[in-house]
């Protein structure tokens, strides 16, 4: 049997762009940047380029999709949005902020795990808005990593894992966030809240709207709740290396041990004295945005190297660093 190509990585150039624009619209799938992860992306209203879309992961059909918009004139045919949302989605759009509100009739049940809502988000990346644009169509575009792996932020993580099963990933750089999108459930919007929190903090959302805070969903069970979900990412074990991960609130690494075989200690900030091929940081300086940007990148790298164990700090504070603990937990959950 012929072993199927290596996807071939495309540069953001005009002729490419609409190229691959007529492939979206002829119903194939392509790995797009976006400011938060790499996506695989088809088109929203066509249920089969969608059944390629989670055939290439191994997504299962209870997981739903997030569908991606270049303008607010494409809300109405997608869902129907209240005034909550309207308020967000002019504050934080473009940018990392999903929005899960009732659908319409147009959005294929595929998309939605079977559910009467859909989540949509308009994203920054100019590359990616680009390409909605020259397309006309809104694109469904989860992770572009097999189901439940570590998030994709090159698009040489996409051809990595995905190489074999897809044959279009549009180069954009690294991801400059690195951490999924924060997901705000305003399907009744007298009751909002945080599905999955982002670089959009719970804090800014419920600023915006006008409010002291907003609960937060738990990830503590196999499933946030039994059934189809009503958003991505919400599974209490995701973003998961092979190599068992185990969280730590603070490294303290006796000498001795910096040098165990088959162990990695990653560090949120570079540790004052620890030299050696396993001790590993995230930022120099431990800054947020810097941790969460290169997480996703360093859990891949040391998952390549068939390690025992990573031992990893959690992220000190509020804000950001609840959307990196949310990520690490669901990276260590067995």
């Amino acid at each position: 049997m012929t072993k199927p190509r290596q996807a071939r990585i495309y540069q953001g150039t005009p002729r490419t762009l609409a190229r691959l624009a007529r492939r979206l619209q002829q119903g194939d799938v392509v790995a797009v940047p976006t400011e938060t992860v790499y996506g695989l992306a088809g088109n929203a209203l066509d249920a089969g380029a969608c059944a390629k879309i989670f055939a290439a992961k191994g997504r299962p059909a209870d997981d739903p999709l997030i569908v991606h918009i270049h303008s607010l004139a494409q809300l109405p045919a997608l869902c129907r949005a209240n005034p909550a949302a309207l308020t967000l989605a002019r504050k934080f759009w473009p940018g990392p902020l999903t929005l899960v509100l009732p659908k319409t009739d147009a959005v294929p049940a595929l998309v939605t795990a079977g559910r009467d809502s859909v989540a949509i988000r308009m994203p920054r990346h100019p590359l990616f808005r680009r390409l909605l644009k020259a397309t006309g169509l809104p694109l469904a575009a989860p992770s572009a990593n097999p189901f439940g792996y570590i998030s994709p932020t090159t698009a040489e993580h996409v051809q990595a894992s995905l190489g074999r099963r897809i044959r279009y990933i549009l180069d954009g750089g690294p991801a400059r966030h690195g951490l999924e999108s924060t997901i705000v459930d305003l399907r009744d919007p007298r009751r909002p809240a945080i599905l999955r929190p982002g670089v959009i903090t719970a804090e800014a959302v419920a600023h915006a709207l006008g409010r002291r805070r907003l609960p937060t969903a738990p990830a503590t069970s196999t499933r946030a709740q039994p059934g189809p979900q009503v958003a991505p990412g919400l599974l209490a074990r995701h973003y998961s290396p092979r190599t068992p991960v185990v969280l730590h609130d603070r490294i303290r690494l006796p000498r001795a041990e910096a040098d165990t075989p088959g162990v990695a200690w990653v560090f949120q900030q570079r540790p004052k004295g620890r030299v050696g091929a396993n001790v590993h940081w995230l930022d120099p300086r431990g800054r947020l945005p810097g941790v969460a940007r290169r997480l996703f990148a360093l859990l891949r790298r040391l998952d390549a190297l068939g390690l025992d164990c990573i031992h990893v700090e959690r992220a000190r504070g509020g804000g950001l660093a609840d959307a990196i603990n949310d990520r690490l937990r669901r990276a260590a959950a067995r």
